[in-house]
């Protein structure tokens, strides 16, 4: 595949940090690559790309994204097949959200050719950071924020996109415990719930908090009207095993659209398997916990990938789900999409964008 090209202005480092990437021994989000992109737009016009060694960003106080949030950012990663090329999965899926995104947030969408002609270049000035090894990947964070100076309120008239990257491993090193949230809430209909902005994370830290003092990894969020049922969990959808079917809540305006969700429907499907999409209650998950009819529990997202839950927590009790074999169904997700994209496994469904 291929998009259109760009120009775009490469600036070197003089000294790389490779050797600081240990593949057995990787931290989420901490060690970053030799370069980033940088791209302005100034009053709507985009300007001329770089690619400039990865460092600090200069920055007025007066910057309206730190006082009004006009933030938002994508998650997606890239990986080595056997023959050592660099391989993306589904970017064009978000480049897409990345740009709804935006829409929501009245900010100027990006090009194409900047986002995803960024991300192929990019990659391929970095390739030596992108880990091999099971559960390792490299971690694309596109992003963009208003870049006005000026403390009025209203939409930016300029903005600045970046990507930068940062070598992954797995995500949980064991099955979390999640609590059903029932007080706050993430997203309400009409607000920005499908949108992947700031705020909307910024809003789930104190909530995530109180679970975490309680002994809980992440929470599992509920609907803003009745709190009746369930809509995501923290970073992920949230799907659920229940007779042998996939149930998982249908997107919204207060879900979002989760590429890794859809492409575990769309395997399960491909494996047989009965899928719904629809509203999930609270009460039917516990009972069906309770009886053994829900035998599975995980979150879908591109940081976690699949990560079945161990117990959920729920008005004070918490029911532990059964233990995850390699016949459970997220297990066979899981190695069904990591051998897709990597390369071991044949791709059926043209997710894979070789950079």
């Amino acid at each position: 595949m291929a998009t259109d090209t760009i120009n775009i202005n490469v600036r070197l480092t003089e000294k790389s940090r490779i050797n600081q990437l240990d593949p057995e021994n990787i931290v989420f989000g901490t060690l970053f690559t030799d370069h980033m992109l940088v791209a302005d737009c100034v009053n709507g016009e985009w300007q001329t790309p770089e690619i400039i060694p990865f460092g600090d960003v200069a920055f007025n106080p007066a910057l309206s994204s730190l006082h009004y949030g006009q933030s938002i950012f994508e998650g997606m990663k890239a990986f080595k097949n056997n023959q050592d090329e660099v391989l993306m999965f589904r970017p064009l899926e978000n480049f897409k959200r990345f740009n709804i995104s935006a829409e929501r947030m009245c900010m100027t969408t990006v090009p194409e050719e900047i986002f995803i002609g960024g991300l192929e270049e990019l990659l391929r000035i970095d390739a030596a950071w992108v880990p091999k090894g099971e559960d390792n990947s490299l971690y694309l964070r596109p992003f963009m924020f208003s870049s006005d100076e000026y403390l009025g309120v209203r939409a930016s008239l300029n903005y600045r996109f970046m990507i930068i990257m940062s070598p992954a491993g797995k995500y949980y090193s064991t099955p979390p415990k999640v609590k059903v949230e029932t007080e706050f809430i993430r997203a309400a209909p009409g607000g920005v719930g499908y949108a992947k902005c700031a705020g909307n994370y910024a809003a789930s830290l104190y909530p995530a908090k109180l679970a975490a003092q309680q002994g809980y990894t992440q929470l599992l969020w509920t609907d803003a009207i009745e709190h009746k049922y369930f809509e995501e969990s923290g970073t992920m959808n949230v799907m659920f095993v229940k007779n042998g079917k996939l149930l998982t809540p249908a997107v919204s305006s207060t879900i979002l659209k989760g590429i890794t969700r859809d492409t575990l429907i769309q395997l399960a499907k491909s494996m047989g398997v009965e899928v719904e999409e629809r509203k999930v209650s609270v009460e039917e998950i516990i009972e069906g916990i309770k009886s053994g009819e829900v035998t599975e529990v995980f979150g879908a997202g591109t940081a976690v990938v699949v990560s079945p839950f161990a117990a959920i927590g729920f008005e004070g009790t918490d029911f532990d789900l059964p233990a995850i074999t390699e016949n459970s169904l997220s297990s066979r997700l899981k190695n069904k999409l990591n051998a897709i994209r990597t390369g071991q496994e044949a791709d059926t469904f043209d997710w894979v964008w070789k950079v």
